[in-house]
């Protein structure tokens, strides 16, 4: 069973993950076997190692200016609910989240799933 305090530092946690080279971080947030789902209708990346590899390939780097502000929408035994919102400054970006998170006992992640939304472009 997961609480939401748990959650909300998991969140916190990954943040600062995104926010640090390289990806010596996620192993404390992922299980080995993971799986990190980049829509509702995407192939999964399975495993760590792989999960890596995307971090690295989607992200600038440490350096990237944004600002994440996370709520954790519910919370049921081992799964949580987040409505994340993420504003990237340069270039300008912006996404509304929705995370379902599934943790293992020792509060890793077994399976991400997130269902991004950007604002429609004039």
């Amino acid at each position: 069973m997961v609480t939401r305090e748990q959650v909300t530092v998991w969140i916190d946690d990954y943040e600062t993950a995104w926010r640090t080279a390289g990806t010596a971080g996620l192993a404390g947030l992922f299980a080995a076997d993971a799986t990190y789902r980049q829509g509702p209708y995407r192939e999964p990346v399975a495993g760590l190692d792989a999960i890596a590899a995307m971090w690295e390939a989607e992200r600038d780097g440490p350096g990237e200016s944004f600002d994440m502000v996370a709520e954790v929408l519910a919370v049921e035994d081992r799964t949580a609910v987040a409505r994340v919102s993420v504003r990237y400054h340069d270039p300008a970006q912006e996404w509304l989240d929705l995370w379902v998170l599934r943790f293992d006992d020792e509060g890793r992640c077994t399976a991400f799933e997130e269902w991004p939304y950007a604002p429609p472009k004039p």
